[in-house]
């Protein structure tokens, strides 16, 4: 396995957060990062995917993957975990509320950010079959509610629309952003 002090492809899209104009959704860049000292910066291009490289190939994915990156969040899901991630589509993002998204991107607000995107991780591997209905405790120290109506599988009215095992963990890509109660 080859490894190299550079960051992964991209570097996980970093966003432009300082010159985005009120009301418009930050760029996202597509420039390598300057080299990474932890986890995430490990070149690897034959072993499993993390986590966090599932959400750098999806194109689905480039509002979640430019909010990690804003949270400082890269290195951390980049380790062995394990964890589930409930990955919120480009789409889901869109379906907040007007300026909800670029509030949480300002760097004043990257506590609330990081709150938000821990709501949406488990510290364990943990595959659609696993699910049952009930509650799930989150990174954040919250809990959400897991329900199952048919063959579909929710958290907190989020639909999972799939799932990709990654090395650390799993990916359950959602329909919705999962809002964590006020504390």
């Amino acid at each position: 396995m080859q490894r190299r002090g550079l960051s992964v492809t991209a570097a996980l899209l970093t966003y432009t957060i300082a010159c985005a104009p009120s009301g418009e959704t930050p760029a996202v860049s597509s420039a390598p990062a300057a080299a990474s000292v932890g986890q995430s910066g490990v070149k690897d291009d034959e072993s499993q995917k993390d986590v966090v490289k599932i959400a750098i190939a999806s194109k689905d994915h480039s509002t979640l993957v430019g909010a990690v990156t804003a949270a400082g969040l890269v290195d951390a899901l980049s380790n062995a975990g394990p964890f589930t991630v409930f990955a919120p589509t480009n789409a889901a993002f869109e379906k907040l509320p007007k300026g909800t998204l670029e509030n949480l991107l300002k760097p004043a607000n990257i506590a609330q950010l990081q709150g938000v995107l821990k709501h949406h991780v488990t510290t364990s591997t943990l595959e659609l079959a696993d699910l049952s209905d009930g509650p799930l405790s989150m990174a954040d120290g919250g809990t959400t509610t897991i329900s199952r109506k048919g063959n579909d599988v929710y958290i907190d009215g989020a639909k999972i629309v799939a799932s990709v095992r990654g090395s650390n963990g799993m990916v359950h890509v959602i329909d919705a952003v999962v809002v964590p109660a006020a504390k």
